[in-house]
């Protein structure tokens, strides 16, 4: 089982990620505060010391502890250090982002050094964001400087407060409400500084999630002194906690510590895998260092990391390989080695330009639609981006910058253009090779994401081929029956559903919300049977054939009570195509594609539908 310690942003986000798993899981918070929905997570209560998590974890086989904490909570981590040593269970630290330093703060190591830093800038005047519970530390300071303090309107809050002597007068509250935990903007922020006027803020160094921005900018904005106390950090000698920073690294991590505790595992896309294997290679170019593991960045900002395999220096260029890691996706790249060789490249240009180009196995884009230049390499938008926002990063940083301004960035993967007669890639317009791609960066642990996703790429490929006439249907042997019925139509017209039909007539109309287009839906008797009962998808590890539908069904159209009564034997819904006479046969038929219609309208415009029922012989009804 897994233990959370939350009450925290970060803790609600643990909460949801390991939700995600559908198994049973604790989370613990000091206090019962945090409104919370939980419904395989288990709730507690109440401070645990070091002896309670161990016999807690002992008791209920906890295998991996998630410490996703407030990072000032400093006795808790450090309990939780204490807990891991002692009974060697892996934590994973889930971490807040803090942003870079503000360069016109100062930054105190703790509150006795803020004490000090205070009177050394002869601040007369503060305003304290950084909680009731730390008026106690502070107290050398207030006790002879004008202080105001802000605190939760909460009775323990201001208890702390009169144990220490502070002056009620000089509190300010955090809201009316003391379950409102939305976080003051800048605009709020400042006007609580124009209250009080004070010459200095002091502010815990607590992140994104923590208001921290909101803070310090509205100090800037005031012409406010910033002091911050930097996050303390927990070290304990063989203590190494697993460090992410969001949703995505925090799965990855229970994955990997705790096998089976998804059903399903996280994979990379081919997009993400380049851009860490594109930093890594410029690291090498730059320093001349080679790195068995790198961080990048996913478009969300979430940072990652992941092994290198190999990399390979030369006068002018570097090369890193990055193995493609698909998790439970059938992905045809799952375990591809994505090679990707960035060469510097003489230039008078200020600014960083990225010249890609397609190396070994990676496709050549052949039709308009897919948002690259035709006869460019099957580099997509969103991975250019990711590994563009990389390179700019580094090379800010790096020693003579004019010299690396412009990139040659060639991405390779040996084996590519067999792979790729494994997929749709001719259809969408990728030839010779595969597609580096990929939106999130992340592949869910389903084909389904992946295959949602291409059906929706050959729809903007069609239409931005010019096609007004879609023909969509479930697989290979539909498509051929189809196509011969449809013989003037280009192949960009015919599209695969698979089971999505739902997700492929809202991806049409969306793509086509500027235009018109004809659909023609071909389906196969067991596909529309389950259609026709409402299931926009047919996947049958989600449906089944329902015979009491058929048979409603079919007295429902007029059918024989012969027919009504042999739906009971039948295993299989194709059956239903030999067993019915001529005139039932058009009577069920009829009322079976009238109901798919219906179950359409829901998420396409029936005016521009057709349905088509095919059979396994080649007929269409």
């Amino acid at each position: 089982m897994l233990l959370i310690f939350g009450g925290t942003t970060e803790g609600r986000l643990a909460a949801e990620v390991a939700e995600e798993s559908g198994r049973v899981f604790f989370y613990s918070t000091k206090g019962e505060l945090q409104q919370i929905a939980l419904h395989n997570g288990r709730r507690l209560s109440g401070v645990m010391t070091r002896e309670d998590i161990i016999a807690f974890c002992r008791e209920n086989d906890i295998r991996c502890i998630v410490d996703a904490a407030h990072p000032f909570a400093e006795n808790l981590h450090l309990t939780i250090a204490e807990v891991s040593l002692q009974t060697e269970i892996p934590v994973v630290r889930l971490q807040r982002n803090f942003g870079h330093k503000i360069e016109d703060a100062v930054y105190c190591d703790d509150y006795a050094d803020a004490v000090r830093k205070l009177f050394s800038h002869d601040v007369r005047r503060l305003l304290a964001l950084s909680g009731a519970n730390t008026i106690a530390r502070l107290k050398p300071f207030w006790q002879t400087r004008e202080t105001f303090f802000r605190i939760l309107p909460r009775k323990e809050s201001v208890e702390l407060a009169r144990k220490q002597g502070f002056p009620e007068s000089n509190l300010i509250y955090f809201k009316d409400n003391a379950m409102d935990m939305t976080l003051p903007t800048v605009e709020e922020e400042m006007a609580v500084m124009s209250s009080v006027c004070p010459d200095a803020i002091i502010t815990k160094e607590s992140g994104e999630s923590g208001g921290f921005t909101a803070k310090v900018e509205a100090a800037r904005q005031m012409g406010v002194k910033i002091f911050v106390i930097s996050h303390p950090k927990v070290c304990l000698p063989g203590f190494c906690p697993l460090v992410v920073t969001g949703r995505h690294g925090l799965r990855r991590a229970l994955e990997h510590l705790v096998p089976d505790f998804y059903p399903l595992h996280t994979g990379l896309t081919t997009g993400a895998c380049a851009a860490a294997a594109a930093k890594a290679a410029f690291h090498a170019l730059l320093y001349g260092e080679d790195l068995s593991d790198v961080n990048f960045s996913l478009p969300d900002g979430e940072v990652l990391s992941v092994p290198v395999e190999s990399t390979v220096t030369g006068g002018f260029y570097a090369e890193s390989v990055v193995v493609k890691d698909a998790g439970d996706d059938p992905d045809v790249t799952n375990g591809c080695r994505i090679v990707v060789r960035v060469e510097r490249c003489v230039t008078d240009s200020a600014d960083l330009t990225l010249d890609f180009v397609g190396g070994a196995g990676v496709g050549t884009v052949a039709l308009p639609g897919l948002g690259i230049e035709v006869g460019g390499p099957a580099i997509n938008p969103v991975p250019r981006n990711m590994i563009r926002t990389e390179l700019a990063a580094m090379l800010e940083k790096c020693p003579h910058p004019d010299r690396y301004r412009h990139l040659r960035i060639v991405v390779s993967i040996p084996g590519g253009e067999e792979l790729a007669k494994r997929t749709f890639n001719a259809k969408v317009g990728v030839v010779n090779g595969i597609s580096i791609i990929g939106t999130s960066g992340i592949v869910r642990p389903f084909s389904n994401e992946a295959f949602i996703e291409s059906i929706r790429r050959e729809v903007e490929v069609a239409h931005a081929s010019g096609c007004r006439h879609i023909v969509i249907n479930s697989g290979a042997k539909s498509e051929r029956i189809l196509r011969e019925r449809f013989d003037s139509l280009v192949p960009q017209a015919f599209i695969h559903y698979g089971n999505f039909i739902g997700e492929t007539l809202k991806a049409i109309r969306e793509v086509y919300a500027d235009s018109e287009c004809k659909v023609t839906l071909g389906v196969m008797i067991g596909k529309a049977v389950k259609l026709a009962e409402g299931h926009l998808d047919t996947h049958s590890h989600k449906v089944v054939m329902n015979r009491e539908f058929l048979r409603k069904l079919a007295t429902e159209s007029g059918c024989s009570s012969s027919v009504v009564s042999a739906i009971a034997d039948m295993k299989l819904a194709r059956e239903l195509l030999t067993m019915l006479g001529e005139n039932d046969f058009s009577l069920f038929c009829g009322m079976l594609l009238r109901r798919c219609r219906e179950v359409c309208s829901s998420v396409f415009p029936l005016a521009n539908l057709d349905i088509l029922l095919v059979s396994e012989s080649g007929e269409i009804y």
